[in-house]
């Protein structure tokens, strides 16, 4: 198995996993910004067989100011919501949504820092899965309690404090702001206290991972991506002599952040998500907001 096919599976090969032997507990993130209606589409049709996954409450814990807007959930919170999605040792998980895999990449990266081996997006999404003919199923769905023991740290995480200091030193490595070009740029911020980007920091928005068909980049053109923002790619290949300088990634709270993670991990960079991103760093009167490009 390729490294890229270890974070992404397409609707194929979806399929062939469903039709085979192995356990497979598929897990539908439908979440956005301003919606709350998650559930309600998730009711209304799904991939046959999947759970319902509530971001805001079962991928984070209590919003605040210190915290972040999604932070981390406590482990064992975590871990009795895997089981009560079905999750067991040995399970092959495979999260969705309807959004290019910005929402359920969270899951993906939780998961995985967690400590669940085989976690998959489903590239393209619902979207991808209807188009190439997969049926979908509806009503709500309760999956056989799993028995799944979680171990957290098995991800690289880092604070505010890691970041900017990451982010102003360009010869330690780079640091990504996955939000949109406007936002970066403080032109605009809906929803965090102020406007603006970590000093220091690049922008790479999310958006740019996919392409029209809302499925995943090729590999080379994700790797030219991230070369052409500072990330030596090269470096973090198996047999590489150099050393592998940090990528930390951040976003509004830490959720599409873990898309920008999970399609750096795609061509073999094991990158450090700042969980707080700029909800939590704006709202610290004492630490420096750069504009502009």
């Amino acid at each position: 198995m390729s490294v890229r096919d270890e974070v992404f599976v397409g609707p194929a090969a979806l399929r062939g996993l469903i039709d085979s032997a192995r356990p497979v507990v598929l897990l539908d993130v439908r979440w956005a910004l301003g919606r709350a209606d998650g559930h309600e589409r998730y009711v209304a049709g799904h991939v046959p067989g999947a759970v319902y996954v509530d971001l805001d409450t079962e991928l984070a814990a209590a919003p605040s100011a210190a915290e972040g807007r999604h932070p981390l959930p406590a482990l064992e919170d975590l871990e009795a919501s895997a089981r009560r999605w079905g999750i067991s040792a040995g399970s092959t998980v495979v999260v969705y949504d309807d959004a290019g895999g910005t929402s359920a990449a969270r899951a993906w990266w939780l998961l995985r820092w967690a400590g669940v081996a085989d976690v998959r997006i489903l590239d393209g999404g619902l979207p991808a899965w209807t188009a190439t003919g997969g049926g979908l199923e509806t009503g709500d769905r309760r999956a056989e309690r799993g028995t799944i023991v979680l171990r957290g740290g098995q991800m690289s995480v880092t604070d505010a404090e890691g970041t900017g200091a990451l982010a102003v030193d360009r010869g330690a490595g780079v640091v990504l702001d996955a939000r949109a070009g406007e936002r970066f740029r403080g032109e605009v911020e809906p929803v965090d206290p102020r406007a603006g980007h970590v000093p220091g920091a690049v922008s790479a928005p999310t958006a740019e991972n996919l392409g029209a068909d809302g499925r995943f980049l090729g590999e080379a053109a994700l790797r030219a991506r991230f070369e052409g923002l500072g990330v030596d790619v090269a470096a973090w290949q198996p047999g590489d002599p150099r050393p592998n300088l940090p990528v930390v990634v951040y976003c509004g709270s830490g959720v599409t952040a873990a898309h920008q993670v999970a399609a750096l991990a795609s061509v073999g960079v094991s990158a450090t998500l700042f969980p707080g991103s700029w909800s939590q760093w704006s709202s610290d009167p004492a630490r420096e907001v750069a504009t502009g490009d």
